[in-house]
């Protein structure tokens, strides 16, 4: 019944997301996965961390779309959705969600899933949040001057912003975790998030695959086409590791450091 339940109310969040153009259709229905997993079989104390990164992200694409229009031409997808970010950012706390059916009393269960979200939740804030900085990022490995919105840059607050973002998820975590409310977990979850973005970074400048637009002269994820129309070519990367594996690497990351300590 509990899995029914929230098979319903991952769909009528999903469809409200789709509406509103949260999503695009393929976006809905991970959604209604995932949602169906966290709600269903983790209950409400799950569903609210996932309802909080969801929520506060759509919220920030909103709140600075314009301010992100002119860096469009850098991201590789738009501000919808779709299955690949979908599961990017919260195939992994679904799989612990379902974890947790066969440990239910296992407290790593809920600290690792809590620490993917403040990962995924800490980027999605650094990067809707670090277009207000008020100078150009520097690349996480080198801390050369780079473009707003490149792949690997980060600010002042950027950081902070993704520190903030990592520490309403951690904040919860600890509230709400099984055994009780504990600022250990609420401190393990926020460290491990905030390292979790910053290995984003780190991957963004290293490995992620990175294009370029003869026409515009830009670097770019965009592939196989730019805004422009015109085919990208590989600059930088392995091919086979677009933005949704990075955001899949820096949930990974983030619950291998949260179960270390």
């Amino acid at each position: 019944m509990q899995l029914f339940i929230g098979f319903l109310l991952a769909l009528v969040i999903a469809y409200a997301a789709y509406r509103a153009h949260s999503l695009n259709r393929s976006g809905a229905l991970a959604a209604v996965v995932v949602g169906t997993v966290i709600f269903g079989i983790g209950g409400w104390q799950w569903a609210i961390l996932l309802l909080t990164f969801f929520i506060t992200s759509s919220g920030l694409s909103r709140a600075f779309k314009k301010r992100k229009a002119g860096l469009n031409e850098k991201y590789s997808k738009g501000s919808q959705r779709d299955a690949g970010q979908v599961f990017g950012n919260g195939g992994l706390a679904t799989l612990f969600a379902g974890l947790h059916y066969f440990f239910p009393a296992a407290p790593w269960v809920w600290v690792a899933f809590a620490a993917s979200l403040a990962a995924v939740n800490a980027d999605t804030w650094a990067t809707e949040l670090g277009v207000l900085n008020p100078h150009p990022p520097r690349l996480i490995s080198n801390f050369k001057v780079v473009e707003k919105g490149t792949s690997g840059g980060i600010s002042l607050v950027g950081t902070l912003a993704s520190l903030a973002g990592s520490a309403l998820v951690g904040i919860l975590a600890g509230i709400f975790a099984p055994d009780g409310a504990s600022v250990t977990v609420a401190l393990i979850v926020t460290l491990a998030g905030l390292l979790g973005s910053l290995f984003d970074s780190f991957l963004g400048a290293t490995v992620q695959a990175i294009y370029h637009c003869p026409t515009c002269d830009k670097e770019t994820e965009r592939h196989p086409t730019h805004l422009c129309g015109s085919p990208t070519t590989l600059k930088r990367g392995l091919p086979w590791l677009d933005n949704d594996l990075v955001n899949l690497g820096c949930a990974v990351f983030a619950v291998i450091v949260a179960l270390a300590f």
